[in-house]
């Protein structure tokens, strides 16, 4: 199966020791932006996005980032750590000879963009968040926090077994797509008072048993074409890549002790109201850290933002974008 054609052609792009899946559009001349999707997902998730930047006369670069289809990595869990996943943007700025860019990340993408500005300052001119917010380095190590709040069977604390949940979800492609990929029905606090499997996120127990609706049982807004794309890509690539961001939470956490809690640039943080997973609660008081934060709540919106309300999140980020001076 083709990708959908509003995705534009992609190149693979020699970068830091491997090869990327890049998907770039708009004029060559014109302001870069790159777009950074998160897990589990693909550079497919800003179909939207792409056309509606390209044609603002932005140059558009979506990677299917380390780890994802067609972009493979190391076998090595700690070559997905935010060091790896930063330079790799990097690169593809140095590729393409842009001194810096606008970037937009959502979901591992948005923590992945805001260590940019921490990490390499000078390649940043804007950011644009959806539903992920600065989140400041943790008083102590993520794992155990998650842990000690959630219990064993929090999704992400299930993710450190290596290959356990790999291999689940190999075997589950087309239904976790199905299961993740729908509309929010609950407000974050409606979701807080779930059963204590589905509020502590055990998305592997919903899946093993086949419980679509355990955790938030909303329409699903793919098409069968675009779910397909889905499936597709993940059954190529497999979920191991994309697993191992989570593995480094610890190994990031221990290797940016010192760095400097700061964002200088300007950024745009868009929420949703019914996002379960980072709700617009989790962005309250992140202007301590990024002073040059402008909000907007997306209301009729779950987590999957750009692809559930694209008009609304395009007509935002077009609006904030043409309000400032790039050059």
């Amino acid at each position: 199966m083709t990708v959908p054609a509003a995705m534009p052609p992609s190149q693979n792009i020699e970068v830091n020791g491997i090869t990327l899946k890049v998907y770039v559009a708009g004029p060559e001349d014109g302001t870069p932006i790159v777009l950074i999707h998160g897990w589990p997902d693909i550079a497919f998730c800003w179909r939207h996005q792409i056309r509606a930047l390209a044609d603002a006369g932005y140059r558009v670069i979506a990677p299917n980032m380390r780890g994802y289809d067609g972009s493979p990595g190391p076998k090595e869990v700690e070559a997905y750590d935010i060091f790896h996943l930063t330079g790799d943007l990097v690169g593809l700025l140095d590729h393409f000879g842009y001194d810096k860019a606008i970037f937009v990340g959502h979901d591992w993408g948005g923590i992945v963009m805001w260590q940019l500005p921490l990490l390499h300052p000078l390649r940043v001119a804007g950011l644009i968040a959806l539903n992920t917010p600065f989140m400041p380095r943790l008083s102590a190590d993520p794992i155990a926090l998650f842990r000690k709040a959630f219990g064993e069977e929090m999704y992400i604390v299930q993710m450190q077994d290596y290959g356990v949940v790999d291999k689940l979800l190999a075997q589950k492609t087309d239904d976790l797509f199905r299961y993740f990929m729908r509309r929010s029905t609950l407000t974050p606090e409606e979701f807080a008072k779930r059963p204590k499997t589905a509020a502590n996120m055990n998305l592997f127990w919903a899946l093993e048993t086949n419980d679509r609706d355990a955790i938030d049982g909303g329409d699903g807004f793919l098409s069968p074409e675009e779910h397909q794309v889905y499936v597709d890509a993940f059954t190529r690539s497999g979920f191991t890549g994309g697993i191992n961001w989570y593995r480094n939470f610890t190994r990031n956490w221990e290797m940016t002790k010192g760095v400097k809690q700061h964002v200088e640039s300007e950024a745009l943080m868009i929420m949703a109201a019914r996002d379960i997973a980072l709700p617009p609660s989790a962005a309250e008081g992140m202007e301590k850290y990024v002073p040059n934060t402008t909000k907007y709540l997306v209301e009729d919106s779950g987590h999957w933002t750009q692809q559930e309300q694209p008009d609304e999140v395009n007509r935002v980020m077009l609006d904030w974008l043409s309000k400032r001076n790039w050059n």
